[in-house]
């Protein structure tokens, strides 16, 4: 729990101690310090031994480091809503071994673009739903509704920066050879990464 606190310091953060989320705004008494330690709670009903399980896995972590960018890296947000447009818009299917190519990937793209910052929608307008909304589900397909909706609910309030990870994205893919072919075909490149 210290990073997150550290990160909020580094970046002239004050922890609000008490009430609502201030950056979420999801229903606790111990603010952002309940929203971190609750966040795992509302993915109970997921196995994540199960790889059907995986993709609620990342989408849910790039919820909720986007609703909460002042707790992490400046770089985080590039990285999670990346991966939310590779996701959500250009249909990739991701697996683990993926997220580190992404990373990579973001290394050298940042040395050429070592001050560009994308913008964090104001605190309480990162969308509606949040990670406590997910104690709503009572089955493993719920809760996967559930992630899926405040993903793309999340991924919509930080549209601003749409076009800039949408052509890291491109430059990802390219780079990785993991384009979809013409007629929604993978490419045998995207066969290989999917046995990951």
């Amino acid at each position: 729990m210290q990073d997150f606190i550290d990160q909020a310091n580094k970046n002239g953060v004050t922890l609000l101690p008490a009430g609502r989320c201030q950056f979420c705004g999801a229903d606790y008494q111990r603010g952002i310090f309940e929203c971190m330690e609750q966040y795992n709670n509302g993915l109970q009903h997921l196995d994540f031994t199960n790889s059907e399980h995986h993709l609620s896995r990342f989408l849910s972590v790039d919820a909720h480091a986007l609703q909460h960018p002042e707790i992490h890296g400046r770089w985080s947000n590039h990285f999670h809503l990346t991966r939310l447009n590779l996701i959500l818009d250009k249909h990739q299917t991701w697996y683990y071994k993926k997220s580190p190519l992404l990373s990579d990937y973001l290394n050298t793209y940042k040395l050429n673009k070592p001050h560009e910052f994308l913008p964090a929608p104001k605190p309480l307008e990162r969308g509606s739903l949040t990670a406590k909304d997910l104690s709503a589900a009572t089955t493993a397909n719920e809760c996967i509704d559930l992630i899926r909706n405040w993903a793309n609910d999340v991924y919509h309030a930080w549209r601003a920066s749409h076009s800039i990870v949408s052509t890291i994205a491109d430059g990802f893919l390219v780079n990785n050879n993991t384009r979809k072919a013409p007629g929604g075909k993978t490419t045998n490149h995207e066969q290989h990464l999917m046995k990951w």
